[in-house]
């Protein structure tokens, strides 16, 4: 799918979506990539089941938040929606809490796409959601779009997943083992959003996204950090940068062991020495360590992670910005990553507006071949 087509489609697929005015004191966060099931072995939540329902009653419900649900919550492409509802009546309780606030917004993704077709389904849906900070937009949606085969042939994967992963149990712990995929898909994304100037939140790939930068780029960034705070650092916090800085060395190790180096970076979204903060991603609830999302409290948007103590990866609980525990439980909140809006507009609006590169590339091509067309040859 060639770019430009994607983005006239984007372009539509954006100026469709409701927009919801988000000034005040609201809070948002977004979750995607639940995966829920039947409660069995082949539910991939089932091992987060009470991390998911704690964080959500003792934490997101009792401070007031807008709860998005960024698509594929409930896996109707593998089980039966009655069956799903039947394994998990603690979960629905609770967005029928997050409704009676006026507080659940609820988007479609390709693995939940046919409830838009269930006659009594109780919450409304919508293919995404746009957030409006004055003239500014943040769009929610899936992330689905950016691939023709689930736009154009989704009655296809239907087909596959229903009756071919449920009976070889595929897990949904990631997207596709071609990175490639994902790699296109967010591309799209990306060049399409900064071509906009918007910021995207979406789901779909499974793994969190910040300011356009992966997890191991996230964490590159970091060491740059740390080293230039311990050039001037002294004593005991220079200490504790260096304990921080091996932890975080290792966790780039682990990271390139696993194969899953690959990251957002130039050399795959575009040819320039920053990326633009316009893409970011909630991740995914099926992993083995808890689950991530992306929270908006005021003029702030956060990556947290949410997960049990004593499993987190020490690069995670040693780095975060700040943590928090549920009082009578293991779980525990980490901030990943934190930015002001304000500044994430500021990047996207002074560094992204660069004319219609695409186009002036291909022109730049079909001039070179009519130079070389009207050439004499020697």
């Amino acid at each position: 799918m060639k770019f430009k087509e994607f983005f006239k489609s984007f372009d539509a697929f954006v100026k469709s979506l409701p927009v919801e005015d988000m000034s005040g004191d609201l809070r948002y966060v977004f979750l995607s990539d639940l995966h829920l099931g039947d409660g069995g072995r082949r539910d991939d939540l089932e091992r987060h089941r009470a991390l998911v329902v704690d964080s959500l009653s003792r934490w997101y419900l009792e401070k007031d938040y807008v709860l998005v649900l960024n698509g594929d919550i409930e896996d109707v492409y593998k089980f039966k929606l009655k069956d799903v509802r039947r394994a998990w009546p603690e979960f629905f309780e609770l967005l029928d809490s997050f409704a009676s606030k006026g507080r659940l917004r609820k988007i479609v993704g390709n693995h939940d796409l046919s409830l838009l077709g269930e006659k009594d389904y109780p919450y409304p849906l919508s293919h995404g959601l746009a957030l409006a900070r004055g003239e500014r937009r943040i769009v929610a949606f899936h992330g689905h779009q950016a691939s023709r085969f689930f736009v154009d042939y989704d009655y296809v994967s239907y087909f596959a997943t229903r009756y071919l992963a449920k009976p070889l149990r595929i897990r949904n712990t990631s997207i596709s083992s071609d990175s490639r995929y994902r790699f296109k898909a967010e591309r799209r994304i990306y060049k399409a959003s900064k071509k906009l100037g918007i910021v995207s939140i979406t789901g779909h790939t499974h793994r969190p996204l910040f300011e356009s930068l992966s997890k191991y780029e996230s964490i590159r960034w970091e060491i740059e950090e740390k080293l230039r705070e311990y050039a001037e650092a002294g004593g005991d916090r220079r200490r504790e940068i260096a304990a921080i800085v091996k932890v975080y060395r290792g966790e780039l190790g682990r990271l390139s062991e696993d194969g899953v180096r690959y990251s957002l970076s130039r050399s795959l979204y575009e040819d320039r020495d920053v990326l633009i903060p316009c893409v970011f991603n909630s991740g995914c609830a099926t992993g083995k360590k808890g689950y991530t999302a992306i929270e908006i409290d005021g003029s702030k948007i956060e990556l947290v992670h949410w997960g049990a103590a004593e499993k987190c990866r020490r690069y995670i609980a040693e780095g975060a910005i700040a943590s928090e525990g549920i009082e009578g439980t293991d779980w525990r909140r980490y901030v990943v990553r934190r930015d002001s809006l304000d500044q994430v507009f500021a990047r996207i609006e002074l560094l992204g507006d660069d004319g219609d590169e695409e186009d002036d590339i291909e022109s730049a091509i079909a001039m070179a071949a009519m130079n070389m067309s009207s050439t004499p040859m020697m």
